[in-house]
């Protein structure tokens, strides 16, 4: 799709489109190709998995974390009501 087109999906102005395709650009997510005057933009299929992967890392790393958290406030939650009596 070009610019112009991705741009009538949503309610946001041209320039801040044109912004986040660059910044997606760099991060190689969507591709750029020039068809005369036209700039064709295109999903990176390989670069969204890799993402996709990598959300999935971060979320189970995130979960064991807070997880662990809750373990840790459980015994400590424990320790204060044995404390008490």
């Amino acid at each position: 799709m070009n610019a112009t087109d991705i741009c009538e999906n949503f309610n946001v102005s041209h320039p801040a489109i044109s912004q986040h395709l660059k910044i997606l650009r760099e991060a190689e997510i969507v591709g750029l190709q020039k068809d005369a005057q036209r700039h064709l933009y295109s999903l990176n299929i390989d670069a969204i998995h890799k993402l996709e992967d990598w959300v999935k890392q971060m979320t189970r790393n995130w979960d064991e974390t807070y997880d662990r958290l809750d373990q840790i406030l459980e015994a400590e939650k424990k320790k204060t009501v044995r404390k008490r009596r």
